[in-house]
């Protein structure tokens, strides 16, 4: 009878819970255009929150003198299997999951109740290189009015209606079957969907890579940009015919200014990795491992800056290109390069980031591109300097010469500066970055053209710690304004998630060792964590319903774990399986509503 009785009981408030989630969708309100551009505090919208990228949040009702208070609110089981990289976004009190293989679920953000959820049907990929692809899609999911969008590993835009996860419509934006796909979500604003293609890698990709803009409302393609096939940059390619190209992928999310109605993109390596095997010679391969600046309108790059040139080692320059209005005096004991033409004390709009795997910070004038100033976080080999007017100046030294032979490079490629995405905090005017130390060996090898596999053509080798190293895992707190370190967090375990700063001061960010944790932003001093099922993935955010405040961090494997513990064995990583949402709160504030 009492079993009976509580199977009623439990019955009956899973029916209640649901009911209150079907409450919640039902009042659900689009989200227009001025809430993308200035969310309301208790909104997490986009990838990053705002779309300048800085991921860091207003809310204060969780800070530093309370932090320790957190305590679980909810948690959700996500599907298992592949990689853990989601990016929750948040609207109006319902919660959006974007996760592997185009799944996608909305949850009371309350209570993590599911309210409906969709699945995008996928072909049967040939090649290895689309099903690795569809096991590990990051922040896949954008919102805009009464939408949520998705990109898919076999290269479509799809909308879906927010209130029920119906689909309304999709478009085919590249061919799949060449090897294009998506790994990012869409970035929309202005009534304009931009995407970034990936895959560009792959066999069938030669000749072009995309960002592309769409109507939000039907999915017309407004324009398209080739990162490596525009006429104005056919002769940094030595001649190499566009259908020889492989490379440029835009393969993260970029940013958008709305003073200026300018996005910023961040572009990947050229390939096949090796400039020995590329056929492109000693020139810069544009707009590969680039910065471009392109008008939102029309697709047109207003002006591009070259981290990598002639990037030979597969590291990269795609990352999170976060928009910051700072003063800038750099600090010429602490910096590599500062400008001469920098007015001190003088505030810029500029681009601040850390944008490929050897872990330079970058600070680039928003208006024309100039490098105001760089500097090195994690030690690296591959940049040797900088020219006067800030040209980067890479070492041919470890360009190898032939086939067999290997280099030693540090500063990245399995590691180093990847996905997760740095945030920015106002309070501080700091950028708080993870970065992996470390050096891997490189070698050439011959290319084989395989359909649906890439065209890199480079073994990799050892992994080893920097030198006069013995850990792995970084955060450095960067000043924007003088590029010195505000704090350098160290550990053996690498930071495997983004970072989220928020307006009670703190920095909360994961690791491989199952932590996520709360730091001060001024000091880096550690104030609160919790060990979880598995190793942190993904993005952490923040947002707040009924003036409750929560902070929402989802677990999982990713793909840095594995050569991380390489390095420290003694580190035992959960590598397949945990895939969940934890959302925490503190255990004394109540909602609006009267509930805890």
């Amino acid at each position: 009878m009492k079993i009976h009785s509580l199977l009623a009981v439990s019955a009956a408030v899973m029916f209640a819970c649901a009911a209150q989630a079907q409450v919640k969708i039902d009042d659900y309100k689009p989200i227009s255009n001025e809430q993308i551009l200035n969310p309301a505090d208790g909104d997490w919208p986009s990838w990053r929150r705002t779309i300048d990228n800085q991921g860091y949040s207003p809310l204060d009702q969780v800070n530093k003198k309370n932090v320790k208070q957190l305590d679980l609110a909810w948690a959700w089981s996500m599907p298992v299997g592949g990689l853990q990289e989601t990016a929750p976004l948040v609207h109006d009190g319902i919660m959006f999951l974007g996760m592997n293989r185009s799944h996608v679920q909305a949850l009371d953000a309350t209570t993590g109740d599911l309210i409906w959820e969709y699945t995008q049907p996928l072909p049967k990929f040939t090649g290895g290189y689309h099903d690795a692809q569809a096991n590990r899609q990051r922040n896949s999911l954008a919102l805009y009015e009464d939408k949520v969008y998705l990109t898919t590993p076999d290269a479509k835009l799809v909308a879906l209606e927010a209130k029920t996860g119906k689909k309304l419509w999709e478009v085919q934006v590249n061919e799949w079957e060449k090897g294009y796909s998506f790994t990012a979500g869409p970035l929309v604003v202005d009534g304009k969907v931009f995407t970034g293609t990936s895959g560009c890698s792959i066999t069938g990709t030669a000749g072009g890579c995309y960002i592309t803009a769409h109507d939000a409302e039907t999915g017309k393609e407004l324009w398209r940009l080739n990162t490596i096939g525009d006429p104005a940059v056919d002769d940094s390619w030595g001649g190499l015919a566009k259908e020889n190209r492989w490379g440029g992928s835009p393969w993260i999310t970029g940013s958008y200014d709305p003073k200026r109605k300018m996005l910023f993109w961040g572009v990947g390596m050229p390939i096949p990795y090796p400039s020995i095997l590329r056929g492109s010679g000693d020139g810069d391969a544009l707009y590969t491992s680039s910065t471009l600046a392109i008008d939102a309108e029309t697709g047109k790059v207003k002006w591009h800056y070259q981290h990598m040139p002639n990037d030979d080692w597969d590291l990269d320059s795609p990352f999170e290109r976060v928009l910051v209005e700072s003063q800038i005096a750099p600090s010429k004991d602490e910096v590599a390069y500062m400008s001469k033409d920098v007015e001190a004390g003088k505030k810029y709009d500029v681009i601040a980031s850390v944008p490929g795997k050897y872990g330079t910070a970058f600070v680039l004038d928003r208006d024309t591109g100039k490098l105001l100033w760089a500097r090195d976080t994690v030690f690296q080999n591959v940049i040797k300097g900088f020219t006067q007017d800030g040209k980067v100046i890479t070492n041919t030294d470890l360009k190898a010469k032939s086939i067999d032979e290997t280099v030693k490079v540090c500063g990245g490629r399995d590691l180093g500066k990847l996905w997760m995405t740095a945030a920015y905090s106002p309070l501080t005017n700091a950028l708080y970055v993870p970065v992996s130390s470390s050096c891997k060996e490189l070698t050439p090898k011959p290319i084989e053209l395989r359909t649906g596999e890439s065209v890199g053509a480079q073994a990799s080798g050892a992994v080893s710690f920097a030198p006069g190293e013995d850990s792995v895992g970084r955060v450095y707190a960067v000043d924007v304004k003088t590029g010195k370190f505000l704090w350098v967090k160290k550990q053996k375990p690498i930071f495997s998630s983004g970072v989220l700063t928020t307006g009670g001061g703190l920095v909360f960010t994961g690791d491989s060792m199952r932590e996520f944790a709360a730091y001060d932003q001024n000091n880096g001093e550690k104030l609160w964590s919790i060990r979880l099922n598995t190793s942190i993935g993904g993005f952490p955010m923040t947002y707040s319903v009924d003036g409750k405040q929560y902070i929402a961090v989802v677990t999982g494997p990713n793909a840095q774990t594995p050569p991380a513990a390489i390095l420290s064995p003694e580190l035992k990583n959960v590598v397949d399986s945990g895939h969940s949402v934890f959302v925490f709160a503190l255990d004394d504030v109540k909602s609006k509503n009267g509930k805890k």
